[in-house]
C-alpha cells in the first residue's frame, strides 16, 4: 500500500543479526500497545477556535535552531514571513498526515521555513452530521476557521494550502466568496476533471449510461434521499483506499513481519497504518454532492458548480495559484489536477509534477525534497 512506499523511500534498512527478543517485544506492542508506537501529532499546538465539529490549531514557532526532515538537517529561520499558511485537510483522512512523523512533518517543515502555521480540523462527523455537504464545509466551517486565523495572526492576507479534497474546499470557498485576501492558494493531488481522474474516471464511465437512463425515464434523484442513508463509515473509506492497491496492502504486513526486530521500522509502519486504518466517515451530504455534481456531472471541470443557493465560480479565483500532482498517483491523474489551470482567473499560476502517489506526494519519504520544497520556494517571494 502507499505507506509501504513511505517506509521504503525513507529508511536505510539495517543488516544486523535478527534480534528475536526485540521482535517479540515489537510484535507485542504492535498488537496490544499500538499507541506506544504511534509517533504522529507530536508538534505542539494550541486550539485557538472551536465551533461544533470544527477546530482550528495554531502551531507556535519552533524553539530548536535545527530540525531533522527526512535525511536533511534544516536550519530554523530566524525571521518569519508575514503571510500565515492555513492548512486544509481532506475529509475521511485525519489531520495526522500533516504531522505524520517527527522527521516527516509538513507542519514542522513550514515552521522551520518561517511561516506562521494554522491547521483546520473538520472533526469526526457522525449520523447527526449526515446533512453536511460541500456547502456546509465551504461556506460555514472553513470561513469560520479563516476568520479566527486572521484575528489571531493580525493579518488579513493568508495562504490556503489544501491536500486532495481540502484543495477542492479551498478552491470552492474562493469561488463562492471571491475573497480578495487570499494571497496564495496551493493544492496537492486535488482532482478537478473527474473524467480524467484515472481510477475514478473508469468507474464514472461505467455509470454514465445507467445514469442517463435514470435521469431521463424516472423521477429518482440521489439528492432526494435522506443523507442519513448515504453516510459512508470510516472503515469503508479505509477499505476502498486499500483496494486501489490490494496486493500492496497485503504485502505491507509481510514487510512488517520481516522487519519486526527493527523498532524504528515498526514505529513508522504503525504510525502510517494508523492514518490509513482509522479514516473518518463521509457525511451523506458529501457523498451526494461528490457522486453527482463533482463526479458524474464533472462540474468542477467547467469552472462553475452550484450547491443549493451557493455557486462557486472559479473565475472569481484571481490569487496566485500553485497546483501539484503526483507522478505515480493512480487516483488523481495529471490531467485531472492540471485542469485547474484552465478554469481559474489567476495571472500568476503554476502547475508542477512531483514524486509520489496519492498519499506519497503529500507525506511520503520523497515529499520533503520534492513537494514541500516546491511549495516553500514558490511561497517565499509571495508571503511578505
Amino acid at each position: 500500500m502507499f505507506h509501504r512506499r513511505f517506509e521504503r523511500d525513507t529508511r536505510t534498512r539495517r543488516r544486523a543479526a535478527y534480534d528475536f527478543g526485540q521482535a517479540l517485544t515489537n510484535g507485542f506492542d504492535r498488537l496490544f500497545r499500538t499507541d506506544a508506537l504511534v509517533k504522529a501529532d507530536r508538534t505542539p499546538y494550541e486550539v485557538i477556535h472551536q465551533k461544533g465539529l470544527l477546530k482550528l490549531r495554531y502551531y507556535p514557532p519552533l524553539q530548536d535552531r535545527h530540525i531533522q526532515v527526512g535525511d536533511d538537517t534544516l536550519r530554523v529561520a530566524e525571521t518569519r514571513h508575514r503571510t500565515p499558511i492555513v492548512l486544509v485537510p481532506p475529509l475521511a483522512a485525519s489531520t495526522l498526515i500533516f504531522d505524520l512523523l517527527p522527521e516527516r512533518s509538513l507542519v514542522r517543515f513550514l515552521l522551520a521555513q518561517g511561516y506562521p502555521v494554522y491547521l483546520v480540523d473538520f472533526g469526526e462527523p457522525h449520523r447527526a452530521h449526515a446533512h453536511y455537504g460541500v456547502r456546509e464545509y465551504t461556506t460555514q466551517l472553513l470561513p469560520s476557521a479563516l476568520e479566527a486565523a486572521r484575528a489571531h495572526s493580525g493579518e488579513q492576507d493568508i495562504t490556503l494550502f489544501g491536500y486532495c479534497m481540502g484543495g477542492l474546499f479551498a478552491l470552492i470557498y474562493a469561488g463562492v466568496t471571491g475573497d480578495p485576501h487570499i494571497r496564495n492558494l496551493v493544492t496537492v493531488a486535488s482532482p478537478i476533471d473527474m473524467h480524467d481522474s484515472t481510477l475514478a474516471a473508469k468507474v464514472l464511465e461505467l455509470l454514465n449510461y445507467p445514469t442517463y437512463l435514470v435521469r431521463r425515464y424516472t423521477p429518482f434523484r440521489v439528492h432526494d434521499l435522506n443523507p442519513r442513508y448515504l453516510q459512508m463509515p470510516g472503515w469503508a473509506n479505509s477499505l476502498m483506499f486499500k483496494m486501489t492497491n490490494p496486493v500492496g496492502s497485503l504485502m505491507t504486513y509481510w514487510d512488517l513481519l520481516i522487519h519486526l526486530a527493527d523498532r524504528e521500522y515498526v514505529e513508522v509502519h504503525t504510525t502510517t497504518s494508523r492514518w490509513f486504518d482509522r479514516m473518518l466517515d463521509y457525511p451523506g451530504g458529501i457523498v451526494q454532492d461528490f457522486f453527482i455534481k463533482v463526479g458524474l456531472d464533472n462540474a468542477l471541470a467547467t469552472g462553475r458548480i452550484q450547491f443549493g443557493d451557493s455557486e462557486a465560480d472559479f473565475q472569481r479565483v484571481s490569487c496566485a495559484l500553485l497546483a501539484i500532482a503526483g507522478r505515480s498517483d493512480t487516483l488523481v491523474g495529471e490531467g485531472s489536477a492540471r485542469r485547474v489551470m484552465d478554469v481559474v482567473n489567476s495571472n500568476d499560476k503554476r502547475f508542477q509534477m512531483a514524486d509520489g502517489g496519492h498519499a506519497g506526494v503529500f507525506a511520503g519519504g520523497k515529499a520533503p525534497r520534492s513537494t514541500w520544497r516546491i511549495v516553500a520556494e514558490w511561497l517565499e517571494s509571495r508571503s511578505d
